[in-house]
C-alpha cells in the first residue's frame, strides 16, 4: 500500500493501515507546521529520520511546551495530548499509530483548514 497525501506543509505517505495499526512516512518543509490538534482515541509515536523537527505538546492550549527532535529521537503522544509538529529544517519522520485515521480535532491551523 503506497498512498502519498499532499499537505500544505509537505506530504505524508501511508505505508500501512489495518485494523491494528497505521504507519506513515511524513515530510515537513522547513518553517511549516501542521495543525494544533489532538486525538480522542489515537496514540502515535513519532521517530525523526532526517532533519530537525520541533514538537509542541501539552495537556491544554495554555500549557504547551516544545522540544527539538533530531535523527533517531522519538516521542509517543497519548490520546487528548494537544500537539503540533514544525519543520526547523526540511524533515522526514515516521509515525506509527493506532488505526483511527479520521480521529483529528483541529484547534488551529496556519492553512485555514477546518
Amino acid at each position: 500500500m503506497r498512498n502519498i497525501i499532499k499537505k500544505p506543509w509537505g506530504h505524508e505517505e501511508l505505508l500501512e493501515k489495518n485494523n491494528k495499526y497505521m504507519f506513515k512516512k511524513l515530510y515537513m518543509k522547513k518553517g511549516h507546521r501542521c495543525s494544533l490538534q489532538y486525538h480522542r482515541k489515537k496514540t502515535e509515536t513519532i521517530l525523526v529520520l532526517k532533519g530537525i523537527l520541533r514538537i509542541f505538546y501539552g495537556n491544554s492550549k495554555n500549557k504547551i511546551k516544545s522540544k527539538i527532535y533530531k535523527r533517531g529521537q522519538s516521542i509517543t503522544l497519548k490520546p487528548k495530548i494537544i500537539h503540533r509538529m514544525q519543520g526547523v529544517t526540511n524533515c522526514t519522520y515516521l509515525e506509527a499509530s493506532s488505526p483511527e485515521f479520521e480521529d483529528v480535532v483541529r484547534l488551529s491551523d496556519d492553512y485555514k483548514r477546518t
